[in-house]
């Protein structure tokens, strides 16, 4: 097993990263002198496959769990069902004491985190990710929220979990596209902060698609590492954290004019750090050949690299990122890297370089995807240029 600490003082916490500890579960939570009373939030994916394991795990250590599930998909994080959990804690009469355990993916994690930064004004809780996006990223760093139709997480909170668990074994359930999906957040990790991680992501990216456990370990506890570090240096993101967020600026404008679900959030943030690779090179010095190699690293991983719209859903995409929470005085700004391994927050960009940007990545007529991976696109109508049926090719 290995571990990798948050510092955040008296709030700092483990992650611990290995096979089979989600049976450690109940161990490691009554380490922290947690109520007895806890409340596991699932979805509907998860839920079948873990959560017997892990009530029998809080059960045994003395804990009251009980477990609420909720759909599954991004569709998830909204407030209607921050209602439902709320409601179903109410019944069980949970405490101040009392904690909740997000045992699933990001979509889980921000959902279940949301509702316990705000339920009895803040309750312990406990992640238990198990997809690979929310092992490397979203479980860690206390970021927590839900969606609204105008754009994604404008509706949140920082709170910071108590522990968190990353079970290597449960992405061996994990569906190969959400598996690749996950790559996306890992391969940011190298872009934004550790160039040496990236060259190794490029050699040994197939042991990583074969989930060779051997590979994957060290890769999560490096992603892991480097986000403790940037939160730990700034939780709230008033500076340097705001450089997790490369490629998210456009990443998340697609998620939101394309219709949550359409695109698994690693799929469209794979298309925001070409995006934002491309604005690199002409803003803060990215070299031709570092936008090339990133390129073909989303590619190799069988995720986006082009953006499926002609000039017609350019308004749409704008409009979303006028929304993005980095906007200052109206201005889009963006993270950007100078090289491989350095990057650099709020970087304006003037509104006629992002339409060349997004012209640049777009293939109107097909996408750009790995060779051997046409076959599970996700369809993405709203961004065709009548946004409507438009372009719903297979890859």
């Amino acid at each position: 097993m290995r571990t990798v600490k948050v510092e955040l003082g008296e709030r700092s916490y483990p992650i611990l990263i290995g096979g089979g500890l989600l049976d450690r579960l109940g161990a490691e939570c009554r380490r922290l002198q947690l109520g007895r009373r806890c409340a596991i939030i699932t979805d509907r994916q998860v839920g079948p496959r873990y959560a017997a394991r892990a009530e029998k795990s809080l059960a045994a250590a003395g804990f009251e769990p009980a477990t609420l599930t909720v759909p599954a998909g991004e569709a998830a994080k909204s407030l209607r069902n921050v209602q439902t959990c709320y409601d179903r804690l109410a019944a069980w009469r949970l405490e101040r004491q009392s904690f909740v355990v997000a045992l699933g993916g990001g979509v889980v994690g921000d959902l279940a985190g949301f509702v316990a930064a705000t339920y009895l004004r803040g309750l312990a809780f406990v992640q238990v990710p198990t997809s690979l996006l929310a092992q490397v990223d979203s479980s860690v760093g206390g970021k927590v929220g839900v969606n609204l139709k105008a754009g994604k997480n404008l509706v949140g909170a920082f709170h910071q979990p108590r522990l968190v668990i990353c079970d290597l074994d449960t992405l061996r359930t994990l569906p190969a596209r959400e598996l690749r999906a996950g790559l996306a957040e890992v391969i940011k990790y190298g872009i934004i902060s550790d160039a040496r991680f990236f060259a190794r992501l490029e050699k040994n990216l197939p042991r990583l698609l074969e989930l060779d456990m051997a590979a994957l370990a060290p890769v999560v506890a490096r992603c892991c590492a480097i986000k403790a570090e940037v939160v730990g240096q700034d939780e709230t993101e008033s500076g340097r954290r705001a450089i997790l967020n490369f490629g998210h600026t456009l990443g998340h404008a697609i998620e939101a004019t394309a219709g949550y679900g359409k695109y698994l959030h690693g799929e469209a943030i794979s298309i925001g750090q070409v995006a934002a690779a491309w604005l690199s090179q002409q803003l803060t010095g990215l070299s031709a050949g570092e936008v090339s190699r990133i390129r073909a690293l989303f590619a190799r991983a069988g995720l986006p690299v082009a953006l499926p719209a002609g000039p017609r859903a350019y308004p749409r995409l704008l409009a979303a990122m006028r929304l993005d929470k980095k906007v200052s005085a109206g201005e889009i700004k963006f993270v950007l890297a100078r090289r491989l391994g350095e990057a650099v927050w709020g970087q304006k960009a003037p509104e006629e370089l992002i339409r060349q940007c997004l012209s640049a990545i777009s293939t109107p007529d097909k996408l750009l995807m790995s060779a051997g991976d046409r076959r599970h696109a996700p369809p993405h109508p709203a961004l065709s240029p009548q946004g409507g049926e438009g372009e719903r090719r297979p890859r």
